[in-house]
């Protein structure tokens, strides 16, 4: 093709991408950032910004983030080379590895009081927690209901609510709870993810994290991404801070030294637990993008990509899930009006912005967001430490995502 350039992005588009990011940065909404974007060999990163919002260390390329809900695709990973090794099998009931899942009762009304139950149908299988539908979950339809509740009081560890306890003692608890919908029935958030990380480790026989580590983050260089941030790095790892939605202030969610990451958790939890970095996610969406390849070895097989990165959901769950965060549109940017959903990743599945059909990734709520499509062989990461309490982080991200597609140089 005539004028076609051998790099990934037009000079032009790339001085516009730090354009926008900056002035995001300037306006004193965002403090700091690192964005990474790569398409084909090439790759350009940008690092704006401090570490904090009153000023302190400059944004590094090599800072380290709590990756969130961005966790999701890489600790599914996990699961998937269990599916690649006949480990575990999509269809099988999870009752031998998660014996607190047996036997499950079901909410008559999904609102409804937790002692008006029916039998399930049948077991939880290993597809309902790789899809997000097993039963119980984040669902914004279900805010004030007794289930919400319930479930929020014995399984939640987030910022707000203390510790968690081991992985064992998390399940008993998930166990004493009704399903709030059929297993299959419904996609809900975030909850699967959790139990996933429970499940690989117990077949695995290791804990997430060394199965995780050995099979998947070692392979592939990413020698910053864990559970926790050691010691010796502490000093790269900004404070987590959340700006109030009335005054816009910054108050502080996680310290970095003495926080919630200083140490190793009792509960490595899959569906928002990993700290990392631009470049080590970087190297896992590519791995992805090559169809489970890293250089000359093999990390995932492909049709194991395949799966992760295609929709697996019905057209009744796409239509249920499409709903509820339609509702909360304002508040999300779209985020989750992609359509489709893999194994612990959005996929898009109709064009709804300036990003393709075919597009996979996800966001987290500590203002990360990190998407691939093999369309145009295209990897973006977007890292900041600014809680999603307001609009800001979301504008960002999509002034991100709607700038780099325009950089693309074709």
């Amino acid at each position: 093709m005539m004028g076609k350039s051998n790099s990934g992005f037009s000079q032009s588009g790339l001085r516009k991408l730090r354009g926008v990011l900056a002035r995001h940065v300037e306006s004193k909404k965002i403090p700091g950032l690192v964005a990474l974007v790569s398409r084909g060999d090439e790759t350009h990163v940008e690092a704006l910004g401090t570490m904090r919002p009153d000023g302190g260390d400059s944004m590094r390329r090599d800072t380290i983030f709590r990756m969130a809900s961005t966790s999701k695709p890489v600790t599914m990973a996990a699961a998937m080379v269990l599916l690649d090794e006949c480990r575990l099998r999509l269809d099988d009931p999870v009752d031998p590895w998660l014996p607190e899942l047996a036997g499950r009762r079901v909410l008559k009304r999904p609102d409804g009081p937790l002692d008006d139950t029916v039998p399930a149908l049948r077991p939880i299988t290993v597809r309902d927690l790789l899809t997000s539908t097993f039963g119980l979950g984040v669902d914004f339809e279900l805010m004030d209901s007794p289930i919400r509740a319930a479930t929020f009081e014995r399984t939640d560890y987030s910022v707000a609510s203390g510790p968690a306890p081991e992985p064992d003692e998390w399940m008993r608890r998930l166990g004493e709870l009704p399903l709030s919908y059929q297993p299959g029935e419904r996609w809900q958030y975030d909850l699967s993810n959790e139990v996933v990380g429970v499940l690989v480790a117990r077949v695995a026989g290791q804990s997430l994290e060394t199965f995780l580590r050995e099979r998947v983050l070692d392979p592939l260089g990413m020698k910053d991404t864990g559970f926790h941030v050691p010691a010796g790095k502490i000093d790269r790892l900004p404070p987590l801070h959340g700006p109030d939605p009335q005054t816009g202030e910054f108050a502080v969610w996680d310290e970095a030294a003495g926080g919630r990451y200083g140490e190793p958790p009792a509960f490595q939890g899959g569906g928002g637990g990993l700290v990392s970095t631009a470049d080590d996610y970087h190297a896992y969406f590519r791995m992805l993008l090559n169809g489970g390849m890293h250089g000359s070895e093999r990390i995932l097989s492909g049709p194991a990509v395949e799966l992760m990165t295609t929709n697996r959901l019905t057209p009744g769950q796409l239509a249920a899930r499409e709903a509820m965060y339609r509702n909360l549109v304002h508040l999300s940017s779209g985020q989750g009006l992609h359509g489709g959903w893999g194994f612990g990743m959005a996929v898009r599945t109709h064009r709804g912005d300036y990003a393709p059909i075919g597009q996979f990734g996800w966001d987290g709520g500590t203002g990360t967001s990190v998407y691939a499509d093999r369309d145009n062989r295209l990897t973006g990461v977007l890292l900041t430490q600014t809680g999603m309490s307001t609009p800001d982080v979301m504008r960002l991200i999509h002034d991100f995502w709607t700038t780099l597609y325009q950089a693309i140089d074709d």
